[in-house]
């Protein structure tokens, strides 16, 4: 019992943790994307922030197993994946209509220096977070835990995709390398926005597919 508890008290502490770098994250990169007029940055900032709403369903969903494994979503659970779901539309019409702003004046950022250099450090922590959370669901036999680790691979790669349209623009000054990678972060606003309003009817989502 006493690994148990404290096996729960890591997948908390881990749940903070993915909150708290999501803040750090958020702020930077919309600040330094604005600067830098880089469309993917900023939403890629922006994401950060929908990952902070999220996260904190997920630390309320732990300390809810924690003292009843058998239970289901409480009522702020459900709240939370309602309005993380309606973010990620949110963010989705936004950077439509950046991306639209952005053929329309033909514009293309300062720069991609910090795209790249945001996206590696979010790649190295969101696999140390993946692995981290898993390891614990595994120990635990925990399936809600396992899928909050699944599901942080759509932060890989969306990062990815920051790296990649940042390393392109960076490296050969393709104007629309910016525009591309924000339709990328767009596909995965999406498929995050639907997936939370399927986890809040009650469905088993682990990012890749949802059961009922």
């Amino acid at each position: 019992m006493d690994k148990e508890n404290h096996l729960y008290k890591r997948a908390y502490q881990l749940s903070l943790f993915t909150i708290l770098y999501n803040v750090i994250e958020g702020l930077v990169s919309m600040m330094l994307g604005f600067q830098d007029e880089t469309l993917t940055l900023f939403g890629f900032g922006a994401d950060s922030f929908i990952e902070v709403l999220s996260g904190m369903g997920i630390a309320v969903m732990i300390t809810r197993i924690m003292k009843n494994p058998g239970s289901t979503k409480n009522e702020f659970e459900i709240k939370a994946l309602k309005i993380t779901g309606i973010a990620f539309y949110i963010l989705f019409a936004g950077l439509l209509v950046g991306i639209i702003l952005n053929f329309v004046h033909k514009h293309h950022p300062e720069s991609t220096f910090w795209g790249v250099v945001i996206s590696v450090i979010s790649i190295i922590v969101m696999i140390w977070l993946m692995n981290a959370k898993r390891r614990v669901g595994k120990h635990l036999n925990s399936e809600p835990i396992i899928s909050d680790s699944n599901c942080t691979k759509v932060c890989i790669y969306m990062s990815i995709v920051l790296l990649l349209s940042s390393l392109i623009f960076e490296f050969t000054g393709f104007a629309y390398a910016d525009t591309i990678g924000s339709a990328g972060l767009i596909y995965f606003s999406v498929k995050e926005g639907m997936e939370a309003f399927e986890k809040a009817k009650g469905k088993n989502c682990s990012c890749d597919h949802c059961n009922s």
